[in-house]
């Protein structure tokens, strides 16, 4: 993700066996994880190869997504429709306790930051939400990975998680939606601005690689 690899280039199971002093195993099904994660394709004969960064649309699918979850929040501003308190307490809870062991910023917290706002928008009780969120998911993952490569984007969007969580709890819904707004306007910035130079630094390393 931080361009050590260049696109399109084969992985060679042996070599990064040997690199990360491993067995070819856990190498194997890495492949095949990041395989499902749209992180690599794979050649017709089955080897794996790193995918190119696809920034197109990203804007639009991020104004989508936040079209969404701000959506999940307001709804309760109208009659007979609220949040579901105890869920939203669980949550909290869930994420204070993530809070006082953040785990490694190595990409994996995606899955983490997914269930925080598929929870925070199923409490607001409209399924189609819920269903039409996941989709955006899958499609911007391979790009919004790059929000957690570093400590403190895994420290600093645990803690917007319990705030957004808090407001609500709280009552405050404009608060919330606020909060929701700059979380995920920050992560758009982040992400496009990693993916960028990802992208540089691959093109940068083909070009090594044909000139050698």
């Amino acid at each position: 993700m931080v361009g050590e690899f260049p696109t399109g280039v084969r992985l060679a199971e042996e070599q990064i066996a040997d690199q990360l002093k491993v067995s070819r195993t856990p190498v194997r099904e890495a492949f095949v994880r990041l395989h499902a994660d749209r992180l690599l394709k794979r050649f017709d004969d089955g080897g794996y190869y790193v995918a190119e960064i696809d920034l197109f649309d990203l804007r639009d699918l991020y104004e989508l997504r936040l079209t969404l979850e701000v959506q999940g929040i307001v709804r309760a501003r109208e009659p007979g429709i609220s949040h579901d308190r105890d869920a939203l307490v669980e949550l909290r809870r869930v994420w204070e306790q993530i809070a006082s062991a953040p785990p490694p910023a190595d990409g994996s917290f995606i899955e983490l930051d997914e269930s925080f706002h598929l929870a925070l928008l199923r409490a607001s009780g409209n399924i189609a939400l819920i269903e039409t969120l996941e989709s955006v998911n899958v499609r911007i993952r391979p790009v919004r990975t790059f929000d957690f490569l570093t400590e403190d984007r895994v420290v600093q969007s645990t803690q917007e998680h319990i705030a957004i969580v808090q407001a609500l709890l709280d009552g405050d819904i404009d608060l919330a939606a606020d909060r929701l707004r700059e979380h995920i306007g920050a992560s758009l910035e982040i992400v496009e601005q990693r993916a960028s130079e990802a992208i540089r630094q691959r093109a940068l390393r083909s070009r090594q690689l044909r000139g050698a």
